[in-house]
């Protein structure tokens, strides 16, 4: 039965893909999502108070990526981290999901960061806070991010700043982490970050990182949307360094490659794509990199659309595509969040998931739609 959407009258798809779990790891690339809490909606809480979790809900969602062979990056930016999930919960969630992973032996990838500081930090109190967070996750047995900080945005004078607080942190961890390199389109805070505002001056710095320590790098993760950027930074990086996708208007054909290099993927995008990005990539396992492309590349306009500016506000079409995915019950957000996009954003994000076939229930995802229209003034999208 057709819904009248804010955009106009559509027909819902009446059958998924068929995106069942997968057996056995990815083979030619190593693909992490990054992934969503899930909030508490009983919680009597306000926006500013601290996250309230919904736990079983939350982890349930990392196993079912998981799954599918997906890698969980856990703590970065899209499960809220400084936009309703503060250090203290990030911390629960790292030590949660961390256990997780290692009973059901998935793989997990975890962020760390400086958001324990809550006002302006010298640059000692930046490495401190950094230290302990690494040594957080080093202590629940995942990998490390090391993720781009407010703080060292804000206290750091220059490139020899940066450089001179990753070598010490890269000298404290004990096993090779992912340098993170978060664009301002992302976080406005990080504007500037390796020390200038000129991309090609800050790419140099990030690279020169890497180049003193590269026994310490197992990855770089980029996201600056400039697939350009990426695979020209890709192609200066040290040998066994590898080079992590976070470009969500370009990945499919980052991750496929070209005859001097490929990328890997940490996408925020893989939380709703994460099964049909994993079926896709098993067939680029078998060499069938237009069978790949034929898979990813309907994805992107659907990405695009989460990831518009103003982009940090992705998190929000996320958590509603779960939530219409039956992968929890409610449309709530840590911070009030889902308040952040509107009507008409949510409901071409519906349109565009249905249309690709990624709700396994497109009837439950069809009723929590007009749900949605109905509780926002609407007639529950029928005329």
């Amino acid at each position: 039965m057709t819904i009248h959407l804010p955009q106009g009258p559509y027909e819902p798809r009446a059958t998924p893909l068929d995106l069942a779990p997968g057996t056995g790891p990815l083979a030619s690339r190593t693909v992490f999502s990054a992934a969503h809490v899930v909030a508490d909606p009983y919680a009597d809480i306000s926006p500013d108070s601290p996250a309230a979790v919904d736990w079983d809900a939350t982890l349930a969602f990392r196993r079912h990526l998981w799954s599918h062979g997906l890698g969980v990056a856990e703590a970065m930016d899209t499960a809220q981290r400084g936009m309703g999930l503060d250090w203290a919960g990030a911390a629960e969630l790292i030590r949660r999901s961390a256990a997780e992973a290692k009973a059901v032996g998935g793989r997990i990838a975890c962020g760390v960061g400086t958001d324990q500081l809550t006002g302006p930090a010298s640059l000692a109190e930046v490495r401190s806070a950094y230290e302990e967070q690494l040594a957080l996750v080093e202590e629940s047995g995942a990998q490390a991010i090391l993720m781009a900080s407010r703080a060292l945005a804000a206290a750091a004078k220059g490139p020899e700043d940066y450089l001179e607080t990753y070598a010490h942190l890269l000298r404290q961890a004990s096993e090779p982490v992912v340098l993170h390199w978060l664009g301002p389109m992302f976080d406005p805070a990080l504007d500037g970050y390796w020390g200038s505002s000129d991309l090609d001056t800050a790419t140099d710095t990030f690279l020169k990182v890497i180049a003193e320590h590269p026994d310490k790098v197992d990855g770089i993760k980029i996201s600056l949307l400039d697939a350009e950027r990426e695979i020209d930074v890709r192609r200066r990086l040290p040998g066994g360094v590898r080079c992590y996708t976070g470009d969500d208007f370009n990945y499919p054909e980052l991750i496929a490659g070209d005859d001097r290099g490929f990328s890997h993927a940490l996408l925020g995008i893989f939380d709703p794509l994460g099964p049909l990005a994993a079926h896709a990539v098993r067939v680029l396992d078998t060499g069938d990199t237009q069978g790949f492309r034929d898979l990813l590349d309907p994805t992107v306009e659907l990405s695009r659309h989460l990831f518009q500016v103003p982009t940090r506000f992705y998190k929000t079409g996320v958590v509603f595509l779960a939530w219409l995915a039956g992968h929890q019950d409610h449309f709530t957000m840590v911070g009030g969040l889902q308040s952040a996009r509107s009507l008409p954003h949510l409901a071409k994000a519906y349109e565009l998931a249905d249309r690709l076939g990624l709700f396994p229930d497109p009837e439950l995802a069809e009723s929590r739609m007009r749900t949605l229209l109905a509780v926002n003034g609407g007639n529950g999208g029928t005329r």
